[in-house]
């Protein structure tokens, strides 16, 4: 497959950013397929992608009778409850987090460990590792992707050589590996997941974050190499999502007092395990991916305030 090759006729990539994932809409004539739903606060945002991506199809393509979630994180999954009510969707979730998402068990769905909202969505269906669905006239069979999250899948359609890879690769490297920063395993994992998606040998990657991409080796090579050298460091590893998770919250509150980010992020667990992997406190943890983020210019201080910046 050649970069220049249109994607399929029933498979829309919609690219975001680094706060709201990315969708893949899968187009069938009696209704839509959506993977993942992005973040909360661009939930109206995503409704109208939604809209303008299925535009000049027939109006039951318009409608999203169905959303899957390759993972339950809250960039993956914020938007849910406004598709849901939108269109009437019911939700798949992978089999693993069905009982934490039925039950809405903040602690094992992650939002509580991570600080981070997600507005509370019914689940309908599981989808387990190893079970096939059509959609966008397509095939998909689910691959289980544990490292990133444990119980994370992959989507692929092995007659198109398409592969959803969520956060288990992307064209620059592949998500934080949570399981790590709690002292369970999780560079194993994300070993054999990288070798999982060789096998596949997919032709084209539409990946969670960043842009759709073909040369599947060299990311797999980039992937590796990363991979390799935050095996070797784990504090390196750790500091890495350190910087990650500030990031993302100023990608979403944009601009807050250094106290109030303290303040809010004290019960979130990932803050102390962090902080644990890089031998400091969670205050000064923070006070050092601050400075980290204003020094590479992704962040700016305005007195006692810290605010977005690139």
């Amino acid at each position: 497959m050649s970069e220049t090759d249109p994607l399929p006729p029933g498979v829309r990539f919609i690219e975001r950013d680094w706060l709201s994932a990315n969708h893949v809409l899968l187009v069938d004539d009696e209704s839509t397929t959506m993977v993942d739903t992005g973040f909360v606060k661009h939930a109206p945002m995503t409704l109208a992608l939604i809209e303008a991506a299925l535009a000049d199809d027939p109006p039951p393509a318009r409608r999203i009778g169905r959303i899957i979630n390759t993972h339950l994180h809250s960039d993956h999954c914020g938007g849910n409850a406004a598709v849901r009510e939108r269109h009437g969707s019911r939700i798949t979730v992978p089999a693993a987090s069905f009982a934490a998402a039925r039950d809405w068990d903040a602690n094992a769905l992650t939002y509580r460990y991570t600080g981070q909202p997600c507005p509370r969505f019914p689940v309908d269906d599981a989808l387990a590792p190893g079970e096939a669905f059509q959609a966008g006239g397509l095939r998909w069979v689910a691959h289980a992707a544990p490292g990133h999250d444990p119980e994370s899948l992959v989507l692929f359609a092995p007659e198109a050589g398409l592969l959803i890879s969520a956060d288990a690769l992307w064209a620059s490297g592949f998500g934080i590996l949570f399981p790590e920063l709690q002292g369970e395993s999780g560079f194993t994992e994300q070993r054999a997941v990288l070798g999982l998606i060789e096998s596949l040998a997919p032709r084209r990657v539409l990946p969670g974050h960043g842009p759709m991409f073909d040369d599947v080796a060299a990311a797999i090579a980039r992937a590796r190499k990363r991979l390799e050298s935050m095996a070797a460091d784990p504090e390196r590893h750790a500091r890495h999502a350190m910087k990650v998770m500030i990031k993302f919250r100023l990608l979403y509150t944009e601009s807050e007092t250094i106290a109030g980010m303290r303040a809010e992020l004290a019960e979130a667990g990932f803050l102390a395990d962090v902080a644990h992997w890089i031998g400091m406190d969670p205050g000064a943890a923070i006070d050092w991916a601050i400075d980290s983020l204003v020094e590479g210019g992704q962040a700016v201080r305005e007195g006692e305030r810290i605010a977005n910046r690139g």
